[in-house]
């Protein structure tokens, strides 16, 4: 692939932005549309639990296959391709009829932004260098970070003026937008005659996260005694362990487990587990509780993240290019504890509801970290790894980040305790602190200073 000149890098930016900020906003906008969505189709929380992790499924486990695709195919190619579904099955969510069929178009949906993702950020990985990288993933990180948190603004606005369905269909003007983009960027895709997509890997890893979301979401309909539990539970185990042991004996695997040998790319990936499952859940959970519990229209639920996002977008390509001075480790060990700071001021929060007093100090806090915390993550990881799997390596990441999202949302239901009423939110605010605490200590103990790529002396 020719690398683009300096005006042409706003461009780059401005495509691998729009396009993974579709998929990411997806995956928020939805919170604040939960409620409105299971009076109208009903089903109770198994719907609003399916219709995240119907997403969130096929997402994570196709992006590892989505990796490997775009760093043998093309990335242009990939992105196109992935934009289009993206755009199709975003209708289909807009005009569903009934539950099942909502999950499903859900999970086309999670699939077709599986191969947005990888193929938007390696554009900026493999066409820019230096510093001017280093600003390119700050600002992509903030644009797609931002659209995560401005999610839910958007679909509350949604389904208080128009319907939730318009949440979902208004994703054909960025994906629009973004495919009118690719044609003005003057560079050509690079594909590799040697390459091989382990597409048996991908069924099994698919099949088996999709066995064991199952069993977590029904149990506390069912109960683990259940056939129709333990059975997918212990298939998905099996068939999911099985794609681990797989990926180290096939020739072309998606998950290339030799990427793990580089220090800060494993570490930054556990601490991406524990730091993004908080994410999830925090995001959920204020969502649904502030109208459902608080009794906020939808509207004002969204708005209620408001300043979360002023703070990311504003401070976090400043916190990418000072990260890049001073190293990773200082801002992903005191960004995560800061959020788990913003995440215990939530126990303030009380009958009757206060948003000025009770809520906008823990969410003014939680920003603050989640800006000194996403772009100079995202930079550490990228930069263990050589430039020429940098696809293969964001994928990972990402599945990573959406796993710990699927995992968490599974586990909702024991969590809050059954019911999201004021307890089981003070509960989500305290599991939410917890698993920001163990991202920011391994952080601390795992990161260092100077990433080497994998298979390369460390420099010194």
């Amino acid at each position: 692939m020719t690398r683009p000149s300096t005006p042409q890098t706003a461009l780059v930016v401005a495509i691998a932005s729009l396009a993974s900020a579709v998929a990411f906003l997806d995956s928020t906008v939805v919170n604040v549309a939960l409620p409105a969505i299971e009076r109208e189709l009903g089903g109770g929380l198994a719907t609003q639990q399916w219709a995240v992790d119907g997403y969130l499924l096929t997402l994570s486990s196709l992006i590892l296959l989505a990796g490997s695709v775009s760093d043998a195919y093309g990335r242009l190619l990939v992105l196109r391709i992935g934009l289009v579904g993206f755009g199709i099955a975003s209708i289909a969510v807009g005009l569903a009829p009934d539950p099942l069929f909502l999950v499903i178009a859900r999970a086309v949906q999670g699939a077709a932004g599986a191969f947005l993702v990888p193929s938007s950020l390696a554009l900026i990985t493999s066409l820019l260098q230096g510093h001017e990288r280093s600003r390119a993933i700050g600002l992509w990180t903030a644009f797609t970070t931002g659209a995560t948190l401005v999610g839910p603004l958007l679909g509350g606005v949604f389904v208080d003026l128009l319907s939730w369905r318009y949440a979902f269909l208004i994703n054909v003007v960025p994906v629009a937008v973004t495919l009118w983009l690719v044609t003005r960027l003057p560079v050509h895709d690079e594909r590799r005659s040697d390459a091989g997509i382990d597409w048996w890997g991908a069924v099994m890893c698919t099949a088996g996260l999709g066995g064991m979301v199952f069993a977590l979401i029904e149990q506390p309909n069912l109960g683990w005694s259940s056939p129709a539990i333990w059975m997918p539970l212990a298939a998905g185990a099996v068939l999911f362990g099985a794609f681990l042991l797989r990926q180290r004996t096939t020739p072309h695997p998606i998950l290339p487990l030799g990427l793990f040998r580089a220090r800060n790319y494993w570490t930054g990936n556990l601490a991406t587990l524990f730091v993004y499952a908080a994410l999830s859940l925090n995001g959920f959970v204020i969502g649904v509780y502030l109208q459902e519990g608080a009794g906020l229209s939808a509207t004002l639920a969204g708005l209620a993240s408001l300043p979360t996002t002023v703070l990311l977008i504003a401070l976090s390509p400043w916190a990418g290019s000072l990260a890049e001075r001073l190293g990773g480790r200082v801002f992903m060990t005191a960004g995560p504890l800061l959020m788990a700071g913003g995440a215990l001021l939530l126990l303030l929060v009380g009958d009757p509801f206060d948003y000025g007093w009770q809520m906008l100090p823990g969410l003014l806090v939680f920003g603050l970290g989640l800006a000194a915390t996403v772009s100079p993550l995202t930079a550490t990881i990228l930069g263990a790894i050589d430039s020429e799997r940098s696809g293969i390596a964001s994928a990972v990441n990402n599945a990573v980040a959406r796993v710990a999202g699927l995992v968490v949302i599974a586990f909702l239901a024991p969590i809050v305790g059954g019911s999201l009423d004021l307890a089981g939110f003070h509960r989500a605010a305290v599991v939410t602190a917890a698993l920001m605490a163990v991202g920011a200590v391994i952080a601390f103990a795992g990161i260092r200073r100077t990433p080497s790529p994998a298979g390369t002396t460390p420099r010194r």
